[in-house]
């Protein structure tokens, strides 16, 4: 997939994926990869500015597989900008769709 697709999209999916679940930066990149292909170093600096601007909140918890992990839980204000993105992205994706349609008919 196209880098820059990804690039942008990437902050949409961190933010969604954590509506219902609080989870941990390895959780998102695992997650996000049986989509697409990301780097793990690609999600923590999003995470640190996601949470540095108020969308999420953390806490540590005791792992039985190493040190503890740091769970990401999406704030209100969290929740309100991931309803943002989400409505953005799917006027957006309805908007691309018909200009591919569009292109490919001839139109």
């Amino acid at each position: 997939m196209n880098v820059q697709f990804k690039k942008g999209i990437l902050e949409l999916c961190v933010l969604v994926l954590a509506i219902h679940q609080d989870r941990y930066g390895y959780e998102l990149v695992s997650s996000i990869s049986e989509k697409f292909e990301i780097a793990e170093g690609t999600i923590y600096p999003l995470l640190r500015r996601l949470t540095k601007e108020g969308y999420f909140s953390t806490y540590l918890v005791e792992s039985r597989e190493g040190p503890p992990r740091k769970y990401y839980r999406l704030t209100e204000q969290g929740r309100r900008y991931a309803d943002e993105l989400v409505a953005e992205w799917r006027e957006f994706a309805q908007s691309v769709a018909r200009i591919i349609e569009e292109g490919l008919r001839g139109d």
